[in-house]
């Protein structure tokens, strides 16, 4: 089994809740859990979690540097 599988089959960590999740979606080059994704969605704006959300969604823009 390849790595790529592997990390499929166990699960990735959320860019949002930090945690080993199976189930999300894949935004560029970060994954974001099912979970969150259903908690930013219903999150009014004016909710203190959804600047929590907003900080954690900008990770989306960092880029990775490979050595």
């Amino acid at each position: 089994m390849d790595q790529s599988t592997a990390s499929h089959s166990i699960g990735e960590t959320c860019i949002v809740c930090e945690q080993l999740k199976k189930q999300g979606i894949r935004i560029y080059t970060k994954f974001l859990c099912i979970d969150c994704e259903r908690e930013i969605v219903q999150t009014d704006v004016h909710d203190p979690r959804y600047q929590f959300y907003l900080q954690q969604l900008r990770k989306i823009m960092n880029r990775e540097i490979y050595s």
